[in-house]
C-alpha cells in the first residue's frame, strides 16, 4: 500500500490524495484567475504559477475570480530568489472601480532572513501586522525565532490556512503560525484568493499544489 501511495503522489495532484479537496489550479492555465492592480506579472512554469517583475510600481495581484467562506486552504511556496516579499490573500476584497485596490487578510511571504515571518496575518491595506502584533516587541522577536527554525529559503514550503466564522488559523511546514480571532469591524466573512508581486525593483516567488475544501 505505502508504494502505490508513493507512486500516486508523483503522478497526481496533493488534491488528488486529500479526501474533499479541490484544485484551484489545473497546472496548464490561469483559468477561474485574473491579474488586478500593479505591473506584475504572472505565468505557467512546470505546473507552477510564477509571479515576477522588475520596477513593480504597485502591489500586484492574481485572483481568484470566485470568492469563499469558511475552508482549510492549502498550497505551497518557493522564492525562486530573495530580491522581492510576497504574499497570499485570502476572503480578500477590492474596491469599486475597473482595477480598484485589492486589501484585506494576507499570509505574508517574507523575503527577508533577519525578520522571517512568513506565515504571519497581514491586513493588506487597512490594519498592518494583526499577527505578530506590530509593536509587541516580545511577540516579533518569538515570531521570528520560530520563523528562522522552520522556513525552507531554497526549497518549497507548505503553507495551510483554516477559516471559521472569525477564526483565522495558519500553520508553515506543519507548525502553527497564527492563531487568530477577529473580533473588529474590519473581520470579513468572505473574499477571493489572490497571488502577490510587492512593489519593488524586483520580485520573484512561485506557487504549486494550490487546493481548497469548502467547510
Amino acid at each position: 500500500m505505502k508504494t502505490l501511495l508513493v507512486a500516486l503522489a508523483l503522478i497526481l495532484p496533493a488534491a488528488a490524495l486529500e479526501n474533499g479537496f479541490t484544485s484551484l489550479f489545473n497546472g496548464k492555465d490561469l483559468n477561474g484567475w485574473k491579474r488586478v492592480n500593479g505591473n506584475g506579472e504572472y505565468r505557467i512554469e512546470d505546473q507552477c504559477i510564477v509571479g515576477f517583475g522588475e520596477n513593480v510600481r504597485s502591489n500586484t495581484f492574481l485572483r481568484t475570480e470566485k470568492t469563499y467562506k469558511d475552508f482549510d486552504f492549502r498550497f505551497e511556496m518557493k522564492f525562486d530568489d530573495l530580491s522581492g516579499n510576497s504574499g497570499m490573500m485570502f476572503r480578500g476584497l477590492q474596491k469599486p472601480g475597473n482595477d480598484g485596490r485589492v486589501h484585506g487578510y494576507q499570509c505574508e511571504h517574507d523575503n527577508g532572513k533577519a525578520r522571517a515571518w512568513t506565515a504571519g496575518l497581514y491586513d493588506e491595506a487597512r490594519r498592518g501586522w494583526l499577527q505578530p502584533l506590530k509593536g509587541d516587541k516580545a511577540a516579533e522577536a518569538a515570531f521570528t525565532e520560530q520563523g528562522k527554525k522552520i522556513i525552507k529559503w531554497d526549497d518549497w514550503n507548505e503553507i495551510r490556512i483554516v477559516c471559521k466564522g472569525n477564526h483565522i488559523q495558519i500553520w508553515l511546514n506543519g507548525e502553527v503560525r497564527v492563531d487568530y480571532k477577529d473580533t473588529a469591524k474590519e473581520f470579513t466573512p468572505e473574499g477571493f484568493f489572490a497571488l502577490q508581486v510587492h512593489s519593488g525593483k524586483s520580485c520573484k516567488v512561485r506557487w504549486r499544489n494550490i487546493r481548497i475544501k469548502e467547510l
